[in-house]
């Protein structure tokens, strides 16, 4: 069993074993195994039953995690996407007046048109197309997206009502314990400690338990009837689940495409993951959530050294035992998680370093998206901004030739995008 597993991985091509891959997984999981509760309390917002779409946030896990690290041999965790049920929610369903039954037929939709991308040259096409310089921003500024995240998680930083965001209460509790994590965190990450994430997050959770501060456990309740084919085509003819399907896919297109090349160790592995993530948003749909997208929380394993979907496929293993662990899972503290995001956040954020900063032309549109996704709290307006700025910016100094023509397509449909959206 070892040796197949070997072989299929390609372990030791990529410079990995196999417990380097279980550490990965682990670590990817406990990351993002907070989107396991969060995901079904902002779809509960666009009426799909709290305990249905947690079942189907569980299951549409697995599938994609077992499939993308199967088919791709990445170490990518495909899950529901944070942002993109808030567009499913409060855009396509509360904002459009469409049903959470037509809204899933709508992500049904948008995976169709993803896939017709992903299997098609488009694909290359659009990969192509993408500036460099775009490309290490859209890393910086997910980089900074999770940093701040763990920052707000920690309490070091908190919203205020003058200036936005403002320094949290160090005092608190919770907070202290957050420092104390990072620092325990920090030091086991520089000293290159194997599994150094788990023994923070194991730690910190039971430091939490110890003084009283674990989240209290949400009960599981006969609600949770499966929701499975719910998705709804009946609407197709209307123009609203058109313009909700489009802008969908563009956002899943353009997000996933960003997150793949900010993250992937190997990106020959672009095509077969870019396609997975593709699938399992047509699977979504089927199943009853808001699309998969290529989680940025995946960098975590990424940096305990997954090379291959070995990784994803532990993690999607996991996500089958998170069934019976519920629980558990929502006694895991922001204040263990928090730590691990603003590490990466560190990490990623090496990556200015390759945007020629000689150029304002290119680094300006980076800058755009490496501001822009964590002060919108969106990595697809993020780069919508710096996808816009691009060609508007190279056709002011007389470079309009060295524009890709994708590129000025691709800004004309996010410039559509806003406009249905705060216009129509």
């Amino acid at each position: 069993m070892k040796q197949l597993i070997e072989n299929w991985f390609r372990l030791s091509d990529h410079g990995t074993t196999m417990q380097k891959e279980l550490i990965a997984g682990i670590t990817s999981f406990f990351t993002i195994s907070y989107i396991i509760i969060v995901n079904p309390l902002i779809l509960a917002d666009a009426g799909i039953p709290y305990y249905g779409a947690l079942i189907a946030t569980i299951l549409v896990s697995i599938i994609s995690c077992i499939f993308i690290g199967i088919y791709a041999n990445a170490p990518i965790i495909l899950s529901p996407g944070m942002g993109v049920n808030a567009f499913f929610t409060y855009t396509i369903v509360q904002g459009m007046g469409l049903t959470w039954q037509e809204g899933l037929g709508a992500v049904v939709m948008a995976g169709i048109l993803f896939c017709i991308a992903a299997f098609t040259p488009i694909k290359s096409l659009l990969s192509r197309s993408v500036p460099e310089s775009l490309k290490h921003g859209i890393t910086v500024g997910i980089g900074l997206f999770l940093a701040f995240i763990g920052l707000q998680k920690a309490g070091i930083v908190e919203k205020s009502p003058d200036t936005f965001v403002k320094l949290g209460d160090l005092s608190e509790p919770s907070t202290l314990l957050a420092l104390v994590g990072f620092l325990i965190c920090l030091t086991l990450f520089v000293k290159k400690v194997k599994g150094g994430f788990i023994l923070s997050v194991i730690f910190i959770t039971l430091l939490a338990y110890i003084f009283g501060h674990t989240p209290a456990p949400r009960e599981m309740s006969e609600e949770s009837a499966l929701i499975l084919f719910s998705a709804d085509l009946s609407s197709w003819m209307t123009a609203n689940f058109w313009i909700a399907s489009f802008s969908l896919a563009l956002i899943l297109i353009v997000e996933n495409m960003g997150l793949l090349h900010g993250m992937l160790p190997d990106t020959s592995k672009f095509d077969r993951s870019f396609q997975s993530s593709a699938f399992s948003s047509v699977v979504s749909g089927f199943f009853g959530t808001s699309p998969t997208i290529s989680t940025a929380e995946s960098a975590s394993g990424i940096a305990e050294g997954g090379r291959t979907g070995l990784t994803a496929v532990i993690a999607g293993l996991l996500f089958i035992l998170s069934i019976f662990i519920i629980p558990v899972l929502t006694g895991i503290p922001d204040a263990a998680i928090a730590p691990i995001l603003i590490i990466i956040g560190g990490v990623m954020m090496q990556s200015i370093q390759h945007i020629p900063l000689d150029d304002f032309t290119e680094s300006f549109p980076a800058f755009m998206i490496i501001a822009l996704i964590p002060l919108t709290y969106s990595i697809v307006d993020g780069l919508a901004f710096g996808f816009i700025v691009y060609p508007i910016i190279k056709i002011a100094v007389g470079q309009f030739n060295q524009v890709p023509r994708t590129m000025y397509v691709m800004a004309s449909l996010f410039i559509l995008n806003f406009v249905f959206h705060f216009y129509m």
